[in-house]
């Protein structure tokens, strides 16, 4: 381990095409669709808010010509009259500039109801797409959710696509009003000269491939940084989280990972800085042309006013429209390259929600014979893009009343065991049996109801001491009741009695008035957890007092054989004090079972339990 960050792969170019490029936009009926179903009012007030937007420029660039042509007349006839402008007039121009005042207040209602309708949008199509993805998240394997590169597909769709949904319609409606106005605004021009419409539409052309190129070229480089990106932030986490504070100031790891974390940033910035560069600089050079077109049609328009060809007023209109209208295809073009880029992102969002996950196809309650217990039958487990399996042809017979104990290195297939059963993992081969019934035919929640499970890395959520215990059983969650009962069984009680609050003390860190526990205390509620499911007959303790002293260990375990004379309970424990208290103890290593039976038996065997077990007992000596 150094400073310098791992190295990347060199980024992307993609290479574009029209055929390419229109591909891209099969996400913007999708879009449309989420949008409608999110708020199909909002929704519905955005379009004709967008046509009223689209319409109004055009009109009030129409009736400003008519005030100066007004005026003009007016002037006209003051200067040829004998008598001083009366009432009359000016009425026309008056009425006119009154419209004009509507029409502009009108104008910026619309702006402003626009806003606001967005703003909404967004609120509510934020919170939408970001339950859409932690819904998805819930229906996942584990197997997902070890796979590195399932984890950049998630960054991905949580950085940048909760927020696309939006901006793809925010962009459409930018599109429809602009193209409303430009037809309005072409209406109008096409009386001066069609040629003037025409110079109008080609002049953002140039422009607008440039940014559709580097659009996908930003895209590009937005896939190819997540790794890196997920890398920085874990970074950060590491850096900036309490439970990691005292090693990274005990071992001065500090400016070793701010190193990294800087080494990453010069390498995307370099990327990105450069894309930025060539993306204005383009953008400059080719805006230039729709520059030299409006200074041309300037000058059209001027020549022709000057030779009596259109009124005063009428120049004001056209020079109005061409400038209105050169913004309009600026826009336009804008838009339809920003739904090029929203499309693309909006890919990110899809990739995940469609992540194929195979649907749980069991739905049965019960099995045909309670008195069987659990059975392993030739079960093998590979982990996906592992070459060698986890384990091999595991064979295994449990029975209600009976307690078994998982011993073998870390990393023999031990916790690989338990996530099989609690069918965290599927088998790739074999099966395995509850109650005479395969695990894949059992309905999930009521499978997962029978089993209560400690991992040895269980999660210390922020929450209350109750809730803590209370995850065990969501159905039961805020049950006070259930917690009491469960923290007895799980010999917690008589600590959470001392705490402040009691079953209501905030843990952890993250929020005020919040309490650390020590390391047995924190196994002492995971213990409480799994009790919280009342109904449970096979309980899964994986390590479940490493942090314990060993007194408290064996205080715990003979607790724990009296509260499960007529369950089954499986262990896995490196102490071998409790271990030997096993009906039946299974050795693995590198995933075959290599011994069973009981302490007696294995230790006349003379194998590899008898030979870990008199090392652990000489340290004891």
């Amino acid at each position: 381990m150094n400073g310098r960050p791992p190295p990347l792969p060199e980024p992307p170019r993609p290479d574009g095409g029209v055929a390419g490029f229109f591909r891209v936009f099969r996400y913007s009926g999708r879009a449309l669709r989420l949008v409608w179903s999110t708020s199909p009012l909002l929704l519905l007030f955005l379009v004709l808010l967008t046509i009223a937007a689209g319409v109004l420029p055009a009109a009030i660039a129409y009736v400003g010509a008519r005030i100066v042509d007004a005026v003009v007349a007016a002037i006209a006839l003051a200067q040829g009259a004998a008598h001083a402008g009366g009432w009359r007039d000016y009425r026309e121009v008056l009425e006119w500039v009154a419209l004009e005042g509507v029409v502009v207040a009108a104008a910026g209602g619309t702006t402003r109801m626009l806003s606001l309708c967005q703003a909404l949008l967004r609120i509510q199509l934020g919170q939408r797409v970001n339950v859409m993805i932690l819904e998805k998240a819930l229906t996942l394997t584990l197997t997902h959710f070890e796979d590195s590169e399932f984890y950049d597909k998630l960054n991905r769709a949580r950085r940048e696509a909760s927020v696309r949904p939006l901006a793809l319609i925010i962009k459409t409606s930018s599109l429809a009003q602009n193209a409303i106005s430009l037809l309005s605004y072409g209406a109008l021009l096409w009386q001066f000269s069609p040629w003037a419409v025409s110079i109008l539409l080609i002049a953002g052309v140039p422009s607008f491939i440039a940014e559709a190129k580097y659009s996908g070229q930003a895209f590009q480089l937005f896939r190819w940084r997540s790794p890196a990106t997920r890398m920085q932030n874990y970074l950060e986490t590491v850096i900036a989280r309490e439970d990691h504070a005292k090693e990274v100031k005990l071992f001065g790891l500090g400016p070793l990972l701010l190193g990294r974390y800087k080494g990453i940033y010069d390498k995307l910035y370099g990327e990105e800085r450069d894309l930025a560069v060539r993306r204005d600089g383009w953008g400059f050079a080719l805006g230039l042309i729709g520059v030299c077109a409006y200074y041309g049609a300037y000058a059209w328009v001027a020549i022709a006013t000057v030779m009596a060809r259109i009124t005063l007023g009428q120049m004001t209109m056209y020079l109005a429209l061409f400038r209105n209208g050169q913004g309009a295809v600026t826009a336009i073009l804008s838009a339809v390259s920003g739904m090029y880029e929203d499309n693309l992102y909006l890919s990110t969002l899809y990739e995940y929600l469609e992540t194929p996950v195979t649907p749980p196809a069991g739905d049965a309650l019960k099995g045909p014979d309670p008195r069987d217990g659990i059975r392993f039958e030739h079960v093998y487990f590979t982990y996906p893009g592992a070459d060698e399996p986890a384990l091999h042809d595991i064979d295994l017979h449990i029975r209600p009343g009976e307690s078994l104990a998982l011993v073998g290195e870390n990393g023999a297939g031990k916790t690989t065991l338990i996530k099989l059963l609690t069918r965290l993992y599927v088998p790739t081969r074999g099966r395995i049996l509850l109650d005479g019934l395969d695990l894949r035919d059992w309905n999930e929640d009521a499978l997962r109801a029978r089993i209560g499970v400690i991992f040895q890395d269980f999660a210390r959520y922020q929450f209350t001491v109750g809730e803590n215990i209370g995850v065990g059983d969501v159905r039961h969650f805020d049950d006070e009741a259930r917690w009491r009962e469960a923290a007895d069984k799980g010999m917690a009680t008589p600590f959470v009695e001392t705490l402040p609050q009691k079953f209501h003390t905030q843990l952890g860190k993250w929020f005020r008035e919040g309490r650390e526990l020590s390391g047995g205390q924190w196994q002492k509620i995971a213990l409480s957890r799994a009790f919280m499911r009342s109904e449970a007959d096979v309980l899964v303790l994986d390590e479940p007092t490493s942090a314990m002293d060993a007194g408290a260990e064996a205080e715990i375990f003979a607790h724990f054989r009296a509260l499960m004379r007529d369950r089954i309970a499986i262990l896995i424990s490196h102490r071998f004090s409790t271990v030997r208290m096993a009906d039946q103890i299974v050795v693995i290593d590198n995933g075959h079972i290599v011994e069973r039976g009981d302490h007696a038996a294995l230790m006349k065997v003379n194998g590899i339990y008898a030979h870990l077990f008199s090392l652990q007992a000489r340290g004891y000596q």
